[in-house]
């Protein structure tokens, strides 16, 4: 499994990316034979396209980005992507999971799983506990499957 780990943030630097660092571990935790690459990128959509197409041209089977998911006038991953499909249930369980954790402010998450180039791209907010979450709880146990039903 290749996998590409991306940070969009305009605050982290490579030393602070702590979510960026929690998804690669647990990724080589799970997968220990999986290619896992990060990279960090500050809120720029043309600068995000770009690393998600030259992912996609090298290969990566998966994409996971962290950050730009929330409602400020920066968080600009999830309206930056064009998908070929979303699916809603990831958002959805994300946000209903996130509620039982820390209540109503759940609701401003725009955690979302879509399919651009037959790759399928998580996008999860920037905090440390929203990425623990989406990762053991949605992303970890399912990926595979997500993965095959892709390459039908």
């Amino acid at each position: 499994m290749k996998i590409m780990v991306l940070t969009v943030s305009d605050k982290r630097t490579e030393a602070t990316d702590e979510s960026g660092m929690f998804i690669m571990n647990a990724v080589k935790g799970r997968y220990p034979d999986a290619q896992v690459s990060k990279s960090l990128i500050p809120n720029d959509a043309k600068m995000l396209n770009e690393k998600i197409a030259s992912s996609i041209s090298s290969g990566a089977e998966v994409i996971i980005i962290t950050g730009g998911t929330g409602v400020s006038m920066r968080d600009i991953t999830v309206d930056s992507i064009k998908f070929d499909k979303v699916l809603p249930g990831f958002g959805e369980l994300f946000r209903h999971l996130s509620f039982t954790e820390i209540g109503s402010h759940a609701m401003m998450s725009r955690a979302t799983l879509g399919i651009k180039g037959g790759v399928p791209i998580f996008c999860l907010p920037g905090s440390l506990n929203a990425v623990h979450l989406a990762m053991d709880k949605l992303i970890l146990p399912e990926i595979e499957h997500v993965l095959e039903e892709v390459r039908k």
